[in-house]
This record gives C-alpha cells, structure tokens and sequence, in this order.
C-alpha cells in the first residue's frame, strides 16, 4: 500500500525514501544512517553547512558514486518501492529514471539538438519525427524553445550560462525521468538567470519530483516544498520548508539558519 500525506488538500505520494543510509568514501564513513522521503512532484532541499553530505546524498540517488573504486553504500533507497542500491540493479539504468544537472552548466560539444536528444538515442528512439517532437516538447519544458527553436544546429556553447543551463534542464527531463537531481544549479549564475531557473523549477515539479542540494537558504526557502538540514553526515531535521525555517524541531536547525554557524 503506498503511503499518502494530504498537504493543501491534495494527496501526496511518495516517490522515495532512504532507509538508514550509511556511504562510505574508502574507509571514510560521510553519511550515518540517514533516513528521509521525497514526495512525489514537490521540490526537496538539501541545506547545510560545507562538508555535511548533503551533495553526497544526492549523488546515491543516481549511483554516481559507483563511477569511482572504493566507495560503498550500506542501507536502501526505495524508487517507487525497488531498492535501487541491489547490487543487480544497473546503475545505468538507474540514471535513466534520475536525472542530475550540475553546478555549472556542462553541455556536451554538440549541437542543441543532440545535447537534448542523446539520452533519447541511448533509450533507443532513433525515428526523426520522435525524436524531433520530444526534443521540442523538452525545450519547451525548459523555457528554451522560444530562444532555441531556430538555432537547433548551432553548438550548444553558443548559449548564454543561463541558457547552458536550462538546455542541461532540458537534456535531462527529455527521458522523462521519476527524478530530476540539481546540485547547486545556480550557483555559476547571475540573479537574473537565477530567478530563471527558479521560476522554472516551480513549473517543473507539476511534472517531475526534484530534489537540490543549495548553499542559499533564501533559494530553499523560496523553491522548496521540504527541506532536510544535514550535519556531519546526519539527517539533523526534516520537514516542510516553512515549519523547518520558522519552527525548528532542533537547536542545530535553529542555529543554522538564524546564521550562528555554517
């Protein structure tokens, strides 16, 4: 039975849920039994001070840290009820249904069009007419169609930062992923392309369930649905974003965003 929440008057789902999760870098331990859910088609932050783990958490999510020897997980994260740390379970795959933007803006040296359409070529869609209609329906989706639509063929570094970005937006929600991961997507970007970003995050959650890692608690504040404060590798607080600002549960919470450490 899967679990609900009524929030606003609207059911919730969840979408995910870590399960005790420890990560080891080597013999390094960076997360401690860290336990939370994500709710399906809201905005979850990471917040905490530099070094607590909340990037490293975000990278179990898609099993990037698979790419390196050495590291190792202990505990679950569930994806729609499967365990997606099983050691059967083909991280590529795993990447299909999260998808992960970046702090800087990093397209491949193609053009627009392939950048967005690569994944789809890895999915195995190779027919134009397809690949043409989700490419357009993904830029639309990252608010770049208007500005890209007669520009498909040039390369992607002709963009702007903040256009680079949105394409990375649009590269990654074109597989229609269950997850979409930001890390820091706007830390490289200036205020006007970062109210940008912003804005579309609030349009994409309709769609798709996203989680940020953000070293601005202004930004978690105004783009999160719920937000998860970590320490020193541990989960110290979870919560809607307002009650954990405005009322905090714990005496770190509340140091940490009154601004007394961090």
């Amino acid at each position: 039975m899967v679990d609900t929440r009524v929030v606003n008057s609207s059911v919730m789902e969840r979408k995910a849920e870590v399960k005790n999760l420890d990560f080891y870098y080597g013999s390094a331990k960076a997360l401690k039994s860290v336990s939370m859910v994500v709710w399906d088609r809201r905005v979850t932050a990471l917040i905490g001070p530099s070094g607590c783990g909340k990037t490293t958490l975000l990278r179990c999510f898609n099993r990037m840290h698979d790419l390196y020897p050495g590291n190792r997980y202990d505990g679950e994260i569930l994806l729609d009820g499967v365990n997606i740390l099983e050691k059967q379970i083909d991280p590529i795959e795993v990447r299909m249904r999260v998808s992960m933007v970046f702090q800087r803006p990093n397209p491949f040296p193609k053009s627009i069009y392939e950048n967005v359409a690569y994944g789809l070529r890895v999915q195995g869609i190779t027919e134009k007419s397809s690949l043409d209609e989700k490419v357009e329906k993904a830029l639309q989706g990252a608010a770049l169609w208007n500005e890209a639509k007669d520009r498909l063929k040039e390369p992607a570094y002709n963009l702007s930062g903040g256009q680079q970005q949105r394409l990375c937006i649009a590269r990654a929600i074109a597989t229609e992923p269950n997850i979409v991961l930001f890390d820091e997507p706007t830390s490289a970007l200036d205020p006007i392309a970062t109210s940008s970003i912003e804005e579309l995050m609030n349009e994409l959650k309709e769609q798709v369930t996203i989680l940020i890692v953000t070293h601005s608690m202004q930004q978690a504040a105004r783009v999160s649905d719920y937000t998860a404060f970590m320490y020193l590798g541990e989960m110290v607080e979870f919560n809607e974003t307002n009650l954990l600002f405005n009322k905090p549960a714990d005496q770190k919470t509340q140091d940490y965003v009154s601004g007394r450490f961090g």
